[in-house]
């Protein structure tokens, strides 16, 4: 997951946007009241912040996260319009971990993402995920049934991880949305299932791990 902390908020969604689709969770936050309770909720992998930002600045922001035990070692991204010398060596003195000057490209955002995620070790790399012949990298965002590499979209992939960390475990539909889609999604029960359907598909003979339960939703486990 990739917190992006960006008070314009076209801006933000553009960034947002761009992550997604280069296969990262990401979610946007317009001030560092709303970034620290989503961090205390889930730690992400790493921090994109801008410096000027209303209320709390970002350079305040990032002294937070430094002095805070919990999430002082999350990669921090620095960016601002602001491309003096002073605000770069000011945000990399106190922790952050690269900078980008705005304006900014998008395929520049995401380069330097990832090779700060490089930087910061395989040693808080997620482990794979493993069932029966399927197998999940999270960090790499692959999945293999069977030896094979399956393409799944966003939602796909994360309600396989979501199953995958926890086997044998009942989810219903209405669990699945607030877990997948989130808690403000408006849409129907139905979807669920449609994206099940397309998920046991693309997984071939993998996808009888994801068994039905009957009045409740669904599960994921082995087959004997």
């Amino acid at each position: 997951m990739i917190y992006c902390v960006e008070d314009d908020a076209s801006i933000r969604e553009l960034m947002l946007y761009t992550l997604r689709a280069s296969g990262f969770e990401a979610e946007g936050f317009c001030d560092g009241q709303a970034l620290f309770e989503a961090v205390e909720k889930r730690r992400p992998r790493l921090i994109t912040l801008d410096i000027m930002l209303p209320g709390m600045d970002g350079i305040e922001i990032l002294r937070r996260l430094r002095s805070d035990s919990a999430a002082a070692s999350i990669p921090v991204i620095m960016a601002s319009a602001k491309g003096t010398e002073y605000d770069r060596v000011l945000g990399l003195d106190l922790g952050a971990d690269d900078y980008l000057c705005k304006p900014f490209s998008m395929l520049e955002m995401v380069s330097r993402i990832r090779a700060v995620l490089r930087r910061a070790g395989a040693a808080e790399s997620t482990p794979s995920l493993r069932l029966g012949n399927l197998e999940m990298d999270p960090d790499a965002h692959t999945v293999h049934a069977g030896g094979q590499r399956v393409e799944l979209t966003l939602k796909e992939f994360e309600m396989l991880r979501l199953f995958l960390k926890h086997p044998g475990r009942v989810y219903s539909r209405d669990q699945l949305l607030e877990k997948i889609w989130g808690g403000d999604y408006l849409g129907e029960t139905r979807t669920v299932d449609v994206h099940i359907g397309t998920l046991r598909t693309k997984l071939g003979d993998c996808g009888h791990y994801i068994r039905t339960v009957r009045g409740v939703g669904y599960r994921m486990e082995e087959r004997k």
